[in-house]
């Protein structure tokens, strides 16, 4: 019974031994995915918000002129609008001067990942 008692208490030992460093490396990969969240939600309202900048300034041209400019270098030009084409791709089409176009915003891929 004394070897019995002797190996459990070795293996309880062992056992505390390893739960923090466990414990410490699920904390670690716990804080990692979090970090990649709130990286991912800042991306999309990084988009986000450019989508609505580029949306003002062209209801502001309709405003003021009465019809949707034909290109997105018109409102950036005209209407002080600032993009930066190194981070984004910015797609618009125009269907017709009264008809409000259909703006895409989307993020370059930098190749760094």
């Amino acid at each position: 019974m004394g070897l019995r008692n002797h190996v459990q208490r070795k293996l309880l030992t062992l056992m505390r031994c390893l739960a923090m460093p466990v414990l410490m490396m699920a904390a670690v990969f716990i804080l990692l995915i979090s970090a990649g969240n709130v990286n991912e939600r800042q991306q999309a309202e990084s988009l986000k918000q450019m989508e609505d900048t580029i949306h003002k300034a062209v209801l502001n041209c309709y405003a003021i002129e009465g019809c949707y400019p034909a290109t997105i270098e018109y409102v950036e030009e005209y209407y002080g609008l600032q993009i930066d084409h190194e981070k984004y791709d910015v797609f618009y089409e125009v269907f017709a001067q009264n008809l409000m176009p259909e703006v895409t915003v989307l993020e370059k891929n930098t190749g760094l990942e």
